[in-house]
């Protein structure tokens, strides 16, 4: 008599582990719920996901929501995951790239709000194409409203300035 040994391969998964993946699933969903309409249309998705997507901002009940997000997690199971992960981790790319390039122009506009004249010449060797006379005036401005306590406009503006000029 001989029993029927089944591989660790032939196992279904468990319970918990169905669970896990669902929960997995589902907040993959919120994630591409919270992205924008332009953001979305990047990645390779049904068009019942895409409804059953556009269908959540109608949704105001928690329990109903709760519902609908599960019903998207099922939908997920049926999406190309890999495809979906690999835009993901594109989209994620970008997002990194401008952070550092707003923090660098952010650094930008702190240093020649702080240094003056010699921030001012590194700059416009960087940015040659600068409006030179705006650039001097907005940061005499900001250094005005620092030393006054005042609301940062001008800094604001000058950060505009310095984005618009570097093309981000």
């Amino acid at each position: 008599m001989t029993q029927d040994v089944l591989s660790p391969a032939d196992e279904r998964p468990s319970k918990s582990q169905l669970k896990r993946e669902m929960s997995a699933l589902q907040a993959l969903g919120e994630q591409i719920i919270a992205m924008s309409d332009a953001e979305r249309a990047r990645f390779p998705l049904s068009d019942d996901l895409l409804a059953a997507v556009k269908e959540t901002s109608r949704i105001r009940s928690h329990e109903g929501r709760r519902r609908h997000m599960q019903y998207i997690g099922k939908l997920m199971r049926r999406e190309d995951l890999d495809a979906i992960h690999a835009v993901f981790e594109e989209v994620e790319q970008e997002r990194l790239h401008r952070d550092r390039a707003f923090h660098r122009l952010e650094g930008w506009r702190d240093r020649l709000i702080e240094q003056g004249d010699p921030a001012v010449e590194a700059f416009i060797i960087d940015f040659p194409d600068v409006d030179r006379q705006a650039l001097r005036q907005l940061i005499r401005n900001a250094r005005h409203e620092r030393d006054q306590n005042k609301s940062p406009t001008h800094a604001r503006r000058l950060f505009r300035l310095i984005r618009d000029t570097a093309g981000i």
